[in-house]
């Protein structure tokens, strides 16, 4: 049996280097465009992984998925199957120290690190105002063959929280008050909370995995490291292809999955 994966970026060059380490970026191992509603484009592949250029931020990214999913959940019309995983992937800010540039990061946690309340007595999160959830716990059931992937390879990698934000943080006082809320935190992106409720809205395990491009804190473009970065999701994805394609890995053990970490 192939699995299905559905693999979602924000921006085209993450998904080019996801295809590269996958080592779908020749012509003989060529992406199938499927369109789908709301003007998207999913590459599909024959081995059953789809990838999908959503958008940047959680609103954008949210609906891409969630139209990729209602899409595969539908007979017909080319929509394949539905998924059994759905992966967000992309670079990101890393908290020092517990991810320096260049580390891969795999989600313990995908957190909506400002979604919630500013009160005279601090920040409160949207489950302590009634509203809902800031945060989707992976289990280790999941992130565990991920990570002894990347260790096999020798990749720099921790798994930890993700955290997801509206506005990337630019100030030293904003990066030390994320930390202040979330220790354990190692990244902070845009997109990975709103890939995250598409995917529970239809049952579908999910993780992130993100590559490291600069220091969560003052925003000074010249230290930056794109490139670098989406090599190292490229080299990323070259690992963990064999526990995410065609193997029952990262997929049997998902039935009943259970939290495993602490998500703030």
């Amino acid at each position: 049996m192939v699995h299905r994966i559905l693999i979602v970026t924000a921006v085209a060059a993450e998904a080019d280097s996801v295809a590269a380490g996958l080592g779908h970026d020749t012509p003989d191992t060529a992406w199938e465009p499927v369109p789908l509603p709301g003007d998207l484009t999913l590459r599909r592949h024959a081995d059953g992984v789809d990838l999908l250029v959503g958008g940047v931020g959680p609103a954008a990214v949210a609906a891409a998925t969630g139209t990729a999913l209602a899409c595969a959940s539908l007979t017909g019309a080319g929509s394949g199957a539905p998924y059994d995983l759905v992966v967000s992937a992309g670079i990101a800010g890393g908290f020092v120290p517990h991810a320096p540039i260049g580390t891969v990061v795999v989600s313990a946690a995908i957190v909506a690190a400002d979604l919630g309340a500013e009160t005279p007595d601090g920040y409160l999160a949207v489950e302590e105002l009634g509203f809902g959830r800031s945060a989707h716990p992976v289990p280790h059931s999941l992130t565990g063959p991920l990570a002894a992937a990347l260790d096999a390879g020798g990749r720099p990698h921790t798994v930890a929280p993700v955290l997801t934000v509206s506005t990337v943080t630019g100030t030293a006082g904003r990066a030390a008050e994320l930390a202040g809320r979330h220790p354990t935190a190692a990244a902070e992106a845009m997109e990975g909370f709103g890939v995250a409720e598409a995917a529970a809205a239809y049952g579908v395990p999910v993780v992130e995995i993100r590559a490291v491009s600069n220091a969560v804190g003052p925003r000074d473009r010249a230290a930056w490291r794109i490139g670098e970065a989406l090599d190292s999701l490229r080299r990323a994805f070259s690992l963990l292809s064999p526990a995410l394609v065609g193997s029952p890995t990262a997929h049997t053990v998902l039935a009943n999955p259970t939290t495993s970490v602490e998500a703030k």
